[in-house]
């Protein structure tokens, strides 16, 4: 467990340059990845349920619209399994570029589907299809965008640099939500004949510019170094999965530390959305709410990534963990109130003090669990495993804990309790850089005896 010898990455003029051209990169892709996933989230939460699942009755057809969620959650792990491997033994630059091209071509297909009016049974079935498609393309997606910034980043700078990939997401939702709430606007009749359909062609032209951006950039230092070291020390090719499953613990605890975020992230994102909408907002409007909690959720991310380079990962990790078990109660009530302005609070209030602070230095976090050669594999494993419990799956048991209830919060605030204690105690006990060590490295520690990023 831990990081490979000699991971010290120096920042002169022409890194601090490519640095900043792979955060931008990751940024950027990462964007346009979530864009896409996350306008299908948004999507599924207000209209799919309608326009894919008509004869079903109102609330079944919301279920089984969400149900469709879980699908896409359940082919990230594959994803990762795929990409993480090729990612560990081809490169990460090569890996991003066929995910992000995955991406866009699913999620336009998406745009041109026929619905069940129009074909019956067929309408789903190709719509889980791509759902699928677009799974496996964010699960190997992630791993890559966050390992390219901190493996190119200085020691004590590595958190600030993952969280722009992590910042990524945020900032595709907003975009996902913006746009889908412009074309809501229309007469309904046009929005859900074709008004909804135009956001998810717009991936082609996302798509083309995340492309231009991954090309210009380096393949990541420490995995070059890796391979080098492996060809001069003459020693046999190692399988990733095999390296990460040997011992098993670090897996574990990346799993059971990002179910909190992701089940918290779909109390706000997914859940969240649907309760503001039945309790008496618009579409128009909860899309908007949604987009000033992303753009409040992209800044405190990046400033998360930061602390963690200050006070740890652990600790950053722990309090939004926290924040999130004292307020999902007062969230659910402010956005049950049917009124605009607490509704906007409680967004902003969840994404800023709950969601950043897990989400920023996950990836650091995450890739501090494994070593150079297995990184990739281990890091998409652990995130997109708890991505299909915490992401996949809680949205449709957060919906059928409220039916049971009847409209009762009990048992909803069990849950996200219970999971978040759960959260916290993997992240306790797991590994960490100390912050004295990151001081230590920025000072200038000597390249021939680093400080690992994984020092206890």
């Amino acid at each position: 467990m831990g990081s490979t010898k000699n991971e010290t990455v120096r920042p002169g003029p022409s890194n601090t340059n490519e640095l900043r051209r792979v955060i931008l990169a990751s940024y950027l892709g990462s964007m346009v990845e979530y864009y896409d996933f996350l306008l299908y989230v948004t999507a599924a939460s207000l209209v799919f349920g309608e326009l894919f699942f008509s004869n079903l009755s109102p609330v079944a057809g919301t279920i089984a619209s969400l149900g469709t969620l879980a699908v896409g959650y359940v082919s990230r792990p594959l994803g990762a399994l795929i990409f993480g491997h090729f990612g560990d033994k081809v490169g990460r630059k090569s890996v991003l570029v066929v995910t992000l091209i995955l991406m866009g071509a699913s999620t336009t297909f998406i745009g041109l589907l026929p619905t069940s009016n129009q074909a019956g049974m067929l309408a789903p079935i190709l719509l889980i299809t791509l759902r699928v498609m677009q799974g496996i393309s964010v699960g190997g997606e992630w791993g890559g965008a966050s390992l390219m910034a901190y493996e190119h980043a200085p020691t004590h700078r590595r958190g600030l640099a993952s969280s722009f990939a992590n910042a990524g997401g945020p900032t595709g939702t907003a975009l996902a939500a913006g746009v889908l709430g412009l074309f809501s606007l229309l007469p309904e009749e046009q929005f859900m004949a074709w008004g909804w359909r135009i956001p998810f062609l717009l991936s082609a032209v996302l798509v083309a510019i995340g492309l231009w951006t991954r090309l210009r950039i380096s393949e990541s230092p420490l995995f070059v170094e890796e391979q080098r070291r492996q060809k001069e020390s003459g020693e046999a090719p190692k399988v990733p999965l095999w390296e990460v499953i040997r011992a098993p613990r670090s897996l574990l605890l990346a799993f059971f530390a990002l179910l909190a975020p992701f089940t918290f992230n779909s109390v706000v994102g997914s859940f969240g959305l649907t309760y503001a909408r039945d309790n008496g907002l618009d579409v128009s409007s909860v899309l908007g709410i949604q987009v000033a909690g992303a753009v409040v959720c992209v800044a405190a991310e990046i400033a998360a990534g930061a602390l963690s380079d200050a006070y740890g990962r652990r600790a950053t990790l722990i309090f939004g963990m926290v924040a999130g078990a004292l307020f999902t109660y007062p969230f659910l009530r402010l956005i049950g109130t049917g009124s605009t302005a607490l509704t906007m609070l409680g967004f902003v209030l969840m994404y800023g003090l709950v969601i950043a602070p897990m989400f920023g230095p996950c990836g650091a976090f995450l890739s501090e669990q494994f070593s150079t050669g297995s990184r990739y594999t281990g890091a998409s494993l652990g995130y997109q495993g708890a991505s299909t419990i915490g992401g996949g799956f809680a949205p449709v048991i957060l919906a059928s804990l409220l039916a049971a209830q009847r409209g009762g919060l009990g048992l909803i605030l069990l849950l996200v309790i219970g999971v978040g204690v759960l959260s916290a105690l993997a992240v306790a006990a797991s590994t960490e850089r100390s912050p004295t060590a990151a001081a230590s490295e920025k000072a200038g520690a000597s390249p021939e005896s680093p400080v690992s990023s994984s020092t206890v």
